[in-house]
């Protein structure tokens, strides 16, 4: 069938999938879960590092890395190429890589990947082109997603560029369906920067969900660059409520390791991602990292955090200016607690056990998860001294 054919019969499946959905028609059976990322996904992704600039070399660099610098040992899994890996599609409309970038094939990469125990993921878009104007998978949905099952992908993540007046639920269940239906277990990123409220819709169509636009390797904003760490963090109040196993609210890519903000900086980064149970995907040039950067992404126990299995998204407990405290309960019954300080001063701060849900007379073990150490047990509350634009992370049990 020519590729033209192909196309439009997939804009017919996208119309149907508009007019006709689980959600929107409650004479059709609920969506279930696939059953995938019951606990937020870890891994690599090549944009914040290398943007456009890839290739196999590239990325078979960092999933030697991801193994060598014990990061898979940590917990990350999902090595993903995001755009620019796209070439054009051929006289049947499947899609082919760019072969200066990639001369042996997708297949050959991940089977690579797949050869160091670890996850390949790649990219595409809803539109008809990608965000750096390679080709989208708009009419392409369920060809594109037999060509990422035969190639090995484990994980797609999917734009929002060039989509004109796509509609987003539409469009991404219809991508939800594709992946299901190509005979391959496919963790799904849905990445429409949050314009379209995703976490009210998403729940079984997505693993994962963009809350904001693109973050900016930086503290806060700029009137030049938008969304720095401290401005996404606030706009995840209030969303706690719609992640779980198995979908997640996702803040974006992690910085750390890029030279946009200091080691304080990028250790208040992780342990904030990791309270909110989001996504812990690195950006930075892993065959490169310092010893640093290293320290922050593979500190298991903040990880424990992130991937703690009863799956409840943390929250700001308290607020008074500069100072924050942000928390979660455990799967054990405890909980973690991210005292964090946005000011340009040391900063004393408290949180009482009954911001934490716990009874005042409760006698509680503390444990410093960035100094490794056992602190005294606390009760009633728990007070710490924490350095500008830094936090103290700690975990709480009986």
């Amino acid at each position: 069938m020519k590729w033209y054919l192909l196309a439009a019969l997939g804009l017919v499946l996208g119309l149907s999938a508009q007019i006709v959905s689980a959600e929107s028609n409650p004479t059709l059976p609920p969506r279930q879960p696939n059953g995938l990322a019951l606990t937020p996904p870890m891994g690599w992704n090549s944009w914040n590092k290398f943007a456009c600039d890839i290739n196999e070399k590239v990325i078979r660099s960092a999933a030697d890395a991801m193994v060598s610098s014990g990061m898979k040992d940590a917990g990350y899994q999902y090595v993903v190429i995001d755009d620019c890996w796209h070439g054009q599609r051929d006289a049947q409309g499947d899609i082919q890589p760019d072969a200066a970038r990639f001369p042996s094939g997708i297949k050959a990469l991940a089977d690579y990947v797949h050869s160091k125990g670890l996850k390949f993921g790649i990219y595409s878009d809803a539109g008809r082109k990608t965000c750096a104007e390679r080709p989208g998978s708009r009419g392409f949905e369920y060809q594109d997603a037999r060509q990422y099952a035969a190639w090995g992908v484990d994980y797609l993540k999917f734009d929002w560029c060039f989509t004109s007046t796509q509609d987003a639920e539409s469009s991404y269940t219809l991508m939800s369906d594709a992946l299901r239906a190509s005979g391959r277990d496919i963790t799904f990123s849905i990445c429409e920067w949050g314009k379209n409220h995703p976490w009210l819709w998403a729940t079984n169509v997505g693993n994962l969900w963009r809350t904001t636009g693109d973050i900016y390797d930086g503290w806060e904003s700029t009137p030049d660059k938008q969304n720095g760490m401290v401005n996404i963090l606030d706009m995840q109040v209030g969303l706690d409520g719609y992640a779980g196993p198995g979908h997640w609210n996702d803040p974006d890519m992690l910085e750390v390791g890029n030279g946009g903000m200091s080691f304080e900086e990028y250790k208040s980064h992780f342990s904030l991602w990791s309270i909110l149970a989001a996504p812990l995907m690195a950006g930075n040039d892993l065959a490169a990292m310092s010893a640093e950067t290293k320290s922050i992404l593979t500190n298991k126990e903040v990880i424990e955090i992130d991937q703690d299995a009863l799956g409840i998204e943390g929250r700001r407990v308290f607020k008074d200016g500069d100072i924050e405290v942000w928390a979660r309960p455990l799967k054990d019954g405890g909980r973690a607690v991210v005292l964090f300080n946005r000011g340009k001063e040391t900063r004393r701060i408290s949180v009482p056990w009954s911001a934490l849900d716990y009874p005042a007379d409760l006698s509680l073990k503390v444990r410093d998860l960035w100094s490794h150490k056992a602190l005294p047990a606390a009760k009633g509350s728990f007070s710490s001294d924490v350095s500008s634009h830094g936090v103290v992370m700690i975990r709480l049990g009986a």
